[in-house]
């Protein structure tokens, strides 16, 4: 599973993050996939597209064989303005679909791809870093740029940001900064994760 802070944990004081959730839970389950988290704080999808072979091929000893799946999760700091609230973007919308289309037909041609969408934000908090502005107008219409892209490439794709922005409460799913998913947060998108049909076909798992 590769991507950014979300991946990682970050905010997830007491279960490690929904990716270390799940890594407990199918260590539990008999011929469970085996997976590794690599989440690196701050990366967006050029970052990703740079580092995702060599973390992907030096992964899966077991029998010497590379790992047969791929999940994705990034985009969320691509959204991000600079500076201001109206400055430019991390990656303009134009150059995130041209980038995700070129780096999911890339590992398409070596392994079972996944993507996931992007988590809502806390408008209320920003800036991020005194210089990053995120908005739920960005993190909505990239995730359909991310939805798009797995359609005409036919990759399965798994919904956040449409899903938990229409929680009343969604705020409550938020650590402080307005970004990370706290505790509460990461659990829900292990539970959305965990029910995800296309995962569970992939894995084999009843």
């Amino acid at each position: 599973i590769i991507g950014d802070s979300g991946v990682y944990g970050w905010g997830d004081l007491e279960g490690g993050g929904w990716c270390e959730r799940l890594r407990q839970k199918w260590l539990k389950l008999e011929n469970a996939p085996i997976i590794y988290s690599l989440g690196v704080r701050g990366d967006g999808l050029e970052k990703v597209a740079k580092r995702y072979k060599n973390e992907w091929e030096t992964r899966g000893e077991l029998r010497r064989k590379v790992p047969e799946g791929l999940l994705l999760s990034i985009g969320l700091n691509d959204t991000a303005r600079i500076g201001r609230e109206d400055g430019r973007p991390q990656l303009s919308e134009e150059a995130f679909k041209l980038g995700l289309k070129r780096l999911v037909n890339e590992i398409k041609k070596e392994v079972d791809v996944m993507v996931l969408g992007l988590t809502p934000v806390n408008e209320a908090s920003m800036p991020f870093s005194e210089c990053l502005w995120y908005s739920n107008k960005y993190c909505s219409i990239y995730e359909k740029d991310i939805e798009e892209t797995c359609l005409d490439l036919d990759i399965p794709f798994l919904s956040i940001h449409e899903k938990m922005i229409k929680l009343i409460t969604f705020k409550e799913l938020l650590c402080s900064d307005g970004i990370h998913l706290n505790t509460a947060g990461h659990n829900w998108i292990f539970n959305q994760i965990s029910e995800w049909q296309a995962l569970k076909d992939w894995a084999d798992l009843k």
